[in-house]
């Protein structure tokens, strides 16, 4: 016999589909024939499968052992990674609720394809690391990462840790009351602050995106992009960029549509310029960093963090392309 005492995590969700998490293998039809037969119940009653769980609530699986681990996948799958790879995600801050991760350019927010390796299987790892949730847990609620960046784009990833920090923090971002500031490095001097407004239009056969003044045919998005030019060097501008709207590439694309591309930018950027500072500085990637994310006033269980505000250290390589940036940052942030 198998009994689940139902967490704050588990809590609020139908009853088959918390089982159907628990035996992710099973057929429904076992599922529900398991219920009819009372072989699966609900605190010591039948269960019909529709209740919704509260916490505390007890269901006990009268199962054997055997038929358990049948319909059970390893709940850590996908979840493991060394020691070595948990370090690559440096903790800004984290809480019983959150966690704030600085992911380096190179790794995937979330998976692309099965075999990848992502920050969410990061984040897991970690989690299940410090003790902060257990692999039987797993099987019946996944933290995970809330928001998205490019691969190469370094920089602020948030994560729930707990399903109040899921739904709030996803809630926050979808409606776009948290402030990201991101940084850059753009081609050519710029100065004062612009409110960009444009078009953005994706083309899924060569995941990029071009940007127009007006909506015209197809399937057109709304973007709007603040920047605020930071320090000139060489030629080149270090930008603060705030995000109104969150479409794919955004930031990439309506920069280089004003012929301001990032330094880097295998995709919307000057091939030129890319070579030059991928022989000079090592640049492999677009230098675009999610740098600051400012909480709004929050209602509910998360109220602590309003008004909060968090930074990820800046990756090295925009110092070796913009010397001098770090110092002149602190200043800025002050």
């Amino acid at each position: 016999m198998r009994q689940i005492k139902i967490s704050k995590n588990e809590a609020g969700q139908r009853a088959d589909k918390l089982l159907a998490k628990y035996l992710n293998r099973a057929p429904k039809s076992f599922l529900y024939k398991m219920m009819r037969k009372k072989n699966i119940t609900l605190n010591g009653k039948k269960m019909q499968g529709n209740e919704i769980l509260a916490e505390g609530d007890e269901v006990k699986l009268f199962l054997s052992d055997e038929t358990i681990e049948k319909f059970q996948a390893d709940a850590t799958t996908g979840s493991r990674a060394d020691s070595h790879a948990v370090s690559r995600l440096p903790v800004i801050y984290e809480d019983e609720h959150i966690l704030l991760l600085n992911k380096p350019a190179g790794v995937l927010s979330q998976k692309a394809q099965p075999q990848d390796v992502s920050a969410v299987e990061y984040l897991l790892a970690y989690l299940l690391a410090s003790g902060s949730i257990t692999a039987g847990e797993l099987r019946t609620f996944r933290p995970s990462v809330c928001n998205r960046l490019d691969r190469n784009t370094s920089g602020i990833l948030v994560a729930g840790k707990s399903l109040i920090g899921l739904q709030t923090m996803s809630a926050l971002l979808r409606d776009r009351t948290v402030h990201k500031y991101y940084l850059c490095i753009v081609k050519g001097t710029m100065t004062g602050s612009q409110h960009l407004k444009g078009y953005l239009v994706k083309d899924p056969r060569t995941n990029t995106v071009t940007i127009r003044e007006e909506p015209g045919g197809g399937e057109a998005l709304a973007i709007e992009t603040k920047y605020r030019a930071l320090q000139n060097q060489n030629g080149l501008t270090l930008l603060e960029v705030l995000l109104v709207t969150g479409r794919s590439h955004q930031i990439r694309a309506h920069l280089a549509s004003i012929s301001h591309p990032i330094v880097g930018d295998p995709k919307y950027g000057d091939e030129a310029l890319n070579r030059r500072y991928r022989a000079g500085c090592g640049v492999t990637g677009q230098l675009l960093h999610a740098w600051r994310l400012v909480f709004p006033q929050i209602d509910g269980a998360l109220s602590y963090l309003s008004g909060r505000e968090y930074a990820a250290d800046v990756p090295e390589v925009f110092d070796r392309v913009f010397p001098g940036m770090q110092t002149g940052l602190l200043h800025i942030e002050s």
